[in-house]
């Protein structure tokens, strides 16, 4: 997420550069092959062209509405489980008590039980996010302007690191293990936490009225991780962006052309004036295809991002506090403006 007032000129330009260079080779040899070679016949009427920029800028409006969409519920989502996550903390402080224990623990007893279910949660939490971080084929992070950009201004921790590493901070070695030879290690990390809520309830720690409370907010865990994986792993249909995409080729290859009778009117070397113009008109479409296709894939590690790096260790901090821990993170600041 660009945490900054908007992105500079500079980066805009190194983002979209090579489109700016063939577009300016397109808009440039049509332009020479009518006034230098004569070929007259290469200008077209600028009202089919008019047209066909009015299809595709319904086109390209429709993916970037679509996109942003995606974009903003990944935010509700994850502002969801912010919300439930702070909920899960109060519950585990105040419900996990010797009221109803046959016998009494120790006040270091409960807040190993408690830490533990802590510790559950941030294990969830980081193999939910690395799972999101996964490249697929359709996402925008693989193309080499995106890729550049990233590798200039930000890092991607996940993209850095391995699951193991950071599920050490907060699982044992046993643990650990066994979640990393699951497919979806999320969803089982859930099981265990489940598990160890039925031995709290086992113990006397938890009554059946907590323990079902607790377990509703496991459900409402998995229903976001859910409504995350749905997001991650349905693209925005390719029939729509592979026609969006061939609309604005064809739009691209088509201005120049219909530039060029326009521009010749005003005389002497106006004509020439046909290759900016162009070019900056085609730069339009095609940024605005390039930023629709940026946004679609809210978890792919790109500028773009919901920051699901730094609502973890948000999320973190604030149920560290919230037991008065002293080991507390450090929060996840923007780095070049970019916040992930």
């Amino acid at each position: 997420m660009h945490a900054g007032k908007n992105f500079s000129f500079k980066e805009v330009v190194l983002w979209t550069r090579r489109d700016i260079y063939v577009l300016l080779l397109i808009s440039f040899v049509p332009t020479f092959c009518y006034e230098v070679l004569g070929y007259k016949w290469l200008a077209i009427p600028w009202l089919p062209i008019a047209l066909l920029g009015t299809a595709v800028a319904f086109i390209v409006g429709f993916k970037n509405n679509a996109s942003y969409d995606r974009m903003w519920e990944a935010r509700r989502v994850w502002g969801s489980i912010v919300n439930a996550s702070r909920s899960w903390g109060i519950m585990v402080k105040d419900y996990i008590s010797n009221t109803n224990a046959p016998r009494q623990y120790s006040d270091e007893e409960i807040r190993k039980f408690q830490y533990k279910l802590l510790n559950y949660h941030f294990a969830w939490l980081a193999a939910l996010r690395f799972a999101l971080r996964e490249k697929r084929v359709w996402e925008g992070i693989n193309k080499p302007h995106n890729t550049e950009y990233r590798n200039k201004w930000f890092k991607v921790a996940e993209h850095n690191s391995k699951l193991e590493h950071e599920l050490q901070k907060y699982l044992s070695e046993d643990d650990i293990q066994r979640i990393l030879s699951k497919s979806n290690k999320a969803s089982y990390i859930m099981g265990l936490q489940s598990a160890h809520l039925k031995e709290l309830r086992e113990l006397g720690l938890i009554d059946d009225f907590r323990h079902v409370e607790l377990e509703k907010m496991l459900t409402e865990f998995l229903t976001q991780q859910g409504a995350s994986e749905r997001i991650k792993n349905f693209p925005y249909p390719r029939q729509y962006a592979t026609l969006n995409l061939y609309f604005i080729r064809i739009f691209v290859f088509l201005v120049p052309l219909g530039m060029l009778q326009e521009f010749a009117k005003l005389g002497g070397c106006m004509i020439w004036f046909a290759v900016p113009f162009s070019a900056l008109s085609s730069w339009i479409f095609t940024t605005l295809e390039k930023i629709g296709e940026a946004t679609e894939s809210p978890f792919e590690g790109s500028a773009n991002d919901v920051p699901i790096t730094a609502i973890s260790r948000t999320i973190e901090i604030d149920l560290r506090e919230m037991f008065d821990q002293t080991d507390i993170p450090e929060a996840i600041h923007p780095e070049n403006n970019i916040l992930i």
